[in-house]
């Protein structure tokens, strides 16, 4: 998406039917009036994984879902690059609960969202009162004598979450604490939005020792985060984006924890929409106008079958 913006000289997106549909799936959902009254119309789905070919659109939907519900006042809980939870920084096995914790991912989940969330979590308050579970800091080791820190009463969502990032022991229970609180808010709609999402169903870069000349990989389902968030058997909102950057591979369509028809998939550029594309590009003066022909256009659709990045990358060969 930022390579688009560069390359357009403009921070401007094509509003699919795609996104339309999935941002209306969840309205209804928060605005039940806006519901079909003879009710045959689709049911909304409260659980969503955006799948299709690749450079279909997965993320650039996913976002441009995550800025309209930010806009409307909703908590958007949004990972956009779901693989940094299973690769890099420290990871150690936590013996009171079996998983890996990663701390430093912690800390990072955490201060992105409160970066665009802060206001709204200072007027969320705390449901969920049970001392945190402590775990090793980041470099530090363990805390003496001490392995658990309790919230007092009357803490706000920005006060959980301000602990996290204060004591890097509590980092990971923080995390693992907060998506229950998502789960209690009522007042103000709360959506979860993963991209990169098929990676939390492969295995993570960290490893095991098994022997002095051996180890196994350990799952992305083993730590202690992507545990806490990967499911979707709840009722609550929440949105995954699969993304074939990450090299995950082909998954199976029956993935644990996610129900049956969750899966929703995208299509690429339709002829209408390349049109409308490459006009677009026209406009830009990414095309020289006495060398655009509705001819050529049509090429660069089916040469690329409807792939926007390739789409934009032979738009610069017509000159």
């Amino acid at each position: 998406m930022t390579k688009e913006f560069e390359e357009s000289m403009r921070s401007a997106l094509l509003v699919r039917q795609s996104f339309l549909d999935l941002r209306d799936n969840f309205r209804r959902i928060v605005d039940p009036p806006l519901w079909s009254f003879d009710g045959k119309g689709p049911k909304p789905k409260r659980q969503i994984v955006l799948d299709g070919p690749v450079s279909c659109g997965k993320s650039i939907a996913l976002s441009m879902l995550v800025q309209w519900a930010r806009e409307q006042g909703w908590l958007v809980f949004y990972i956009a690059k779901g693989k940094e939870w299973t690769h890099g920084g420290f990871f150690y096995k936590n013996p009171q609960t079996g998983l890996w914790d990663t701390p430093v991912q912690a800390a990072k989940i955490l201060q992105d969202f409160l970066k665009f969330n802060e206001s709204r979590l200072q007027q969320i308050p705390c449901q969920i009162f049970d001392p945190i579970p402590l775990g090793e800091g980041a470099g530090v080791g363990w805390m003496k004598g001490v392995d658990s820190m309790a919230m007092p009463e009357g803490s706000t969502l920005y006060d959980l979450v301000q602990t996290g990032l204060t004591y890097t022991h509590a980092a990971v229970g923080v995390v693992v604490r907060l998506r229950k609180e998502l789960s209690l808010v009522k007042d103000i709609p709360v959506l979860i939005a993963i991209d990169q999402y098929n990676s939390w169903f492969t295995f993570s870069e960290y490893g095991e020792p098994i022997t002095a000349r051996s180890w196994r990989p350990i799952h992305a389902r083993e730590l202690a985060t992507v545990s806490a968030f990967r499911s979707m058997m709840h009722n609550d909102m929440m949105v995954g984006a699969f993304s074939h950057s990450t090299a995950v591979g082909k998954l199976r369509k029956d993935l644990p924890d996610v129900p049956l028809d969750a899966r929703t998939n995208l299509p690429r550029y339709s002829l209408d929409e390349a049109a409308t594309v490459c006009h677009y590009y026209l406009r830009q003066r990414l095309i020289r106008r006495e060398a655009f022909s509705e001819e050529k256009w049509k090429k660069i659709y089916y040469l690329s079958n409807g792939n926007g990045a390739e789409m934009r990358w032979l738009v610069s060969f017509i000159q």
